[in-house]
């Protein structure tokens, strides 16, 4: 939301209502929010207060994270970090949850499928809030089930700890991370799913960036794409080809330009074959292997940075690739237009990554990092990026 919206929680709304959903009016917003109109009249004159569940309800109507129509709202690290030991709590029992009621399973999948959406929007307050209570039901349902039911139970476990991990990974707590990988790597087998354990292989990447494991990361995405099935349906292809987007990536991170251009090939190679889309979780595509060109410029640094430069000169990604993806094609920007000597070019990037993703961008070490930078060499608009510092908790 843009600085210059002042006001509490109704001019925020009202902001929203109108800019983020065009043409959206107070009684289309009172109907899906199931609030009367004449309250939600109030609410955005400031006549009344909200209620957090009337806020919860007004803010899914109109698609956005409650956290940013706060008026005293905190960062939303203070909310997912402090949401975090819910989490972990609910995946140490996963062996043995709590009894408790237990949806049926079509009520479990589409509130997998929500969490999912989220994770895709980097709306994290709003996931880590959800997601204590799913994983214990999915755990009891599991334990629970026929075992027909059991193989498909144990898939949408597999979806809602990837949608766990993107918290945890995001927000600094690489232990659950790698806890929660391990338990997805635990329930895959039962899935009887070969894309789905690609799926897992792809993520689980995220303990070699961690530990700086880049080549052990680049072996064990490359054991990935020995044993995945061959490419001959959509899902199939793109399983393939998001597992080359990521391997592209880390050999980049491995100063491996040579592998890196192969398995950028191969993955420019299968998109050709797919429509945009997500499958299995991760998106894949035409769009999502150019944001991966950049990212492993970025990677390479030294002389590949200015291909990063050529494809953003060349190409925007589209506002219907998910929200995490495109303001990390603009944080991998703004580093590659920093290195080149374009301050003021990588603070728009940088504000353009924060209009599409807010948490995510905030969240990212590299936003801190080069923002620090920023605040070092750059003159001009010092106060919109002293505010922008305060924004990331850059130091």
């Amino acid at each position: 939301m843009p600085a210059s919206v002042k006001g509490g929680v109704g001019a925020r709304i009202a902001y929203y209502r109108s800019v983020v959903r065009p043409k959206m009016t107070q009684q289309q917003l009172a109907d899906a929010a199931c609030v009367a109109l004449g309250t939600i009249r109030k609410i955005e004159r400031g006549e009344r207060g909200v209620s957090d569940a009337t806020l919860e309800a007004i803010a899914n109507a109109i698609g956005i994270d409650p956290a940013r129509l706060r008026a005293d709202r905190g960062p939303a690290h203070t909310a997912v970090h402090a949401a975090l030991p819910a989490l972990s709590a609910s995946i140490a029992a996963y062996d043995m949850p709590q009894d408790g009621p237990t949806r049926s399973l079509n009520e479990l999948s589409a509130a997998v499928e929500q969490a999912a959406g989220w994770r895709l929007s980097a709306q994290y307050t709003r996931l880590v809030r959800q997601l204590p209570d799913l994983l214990t039901e999915l755990s009891r349902a599991y334990h629970q089930a026929p075992g027909h039911q059991r193989q498909e139970l144990a898939g949408l476990m597999v979806r809602a700890y990837r949608s766990a991990d993107a918290v945890a990974y995001k927000f600094g707590a690489l232990d659950l991370s790698a806890r929660l990988i391990e338990l997805m790597r635990w329930a895959t087998p039962e899935t009887g799913d070969p894309l789905l354990a690609a799926s897992v292989a792809y993520v689980r990447t995220e303990t070699f960036f961690a530990a700086h494991a880049h080549a052990t990361g680049l072996r064990a995405l490359e054991q990935a794409l020995d044993t995945a099935p061959a490419p001959t349906k959509p899902s199939e292809i793109a399983a393939r080809g998001a597992l080359h987007m990521r391997a592209a990536v880390i050999a980049g991170r491995d100063r491996n330009p040579s592998a890196a251009a192969t398995h950028l090939d191969g993955a420019r190679s299968l998109a050709d074959h797919v429509t945009e889309g997500v499958y299995y979780g991760t998106a894949f595509g035409p769009d999502s292997v150019r944001v991966h060109e950049v990212s492993v410029a970025v990677s390479l640094g030294d002389e590949h940075v200015g291909r990063a430069l050529d494809v953003a000169g060349a190409w925007k990604p589209p506002s219907s690739l998910p929200a995490e993806r495109r303001s990390g094609f603009y944080i991998e920007l703004a580093r590659a237009q920093l290195w080149s000597g374009l301050g003021d070019d990588a603070f728009e990037s940088l504000k353009v990554a924060r209009r599409i993703a807010p948490q995510h961008t905030r969240e990212h070490p590299w936003v801190r990092e080069d923002t620090a930078t920023l605040r070092r060499l750059k003159r001009s608009d010092a106060e919109t990026l002293t505010a922008f510092a305060e924004w990331c908790a850059a130091t």
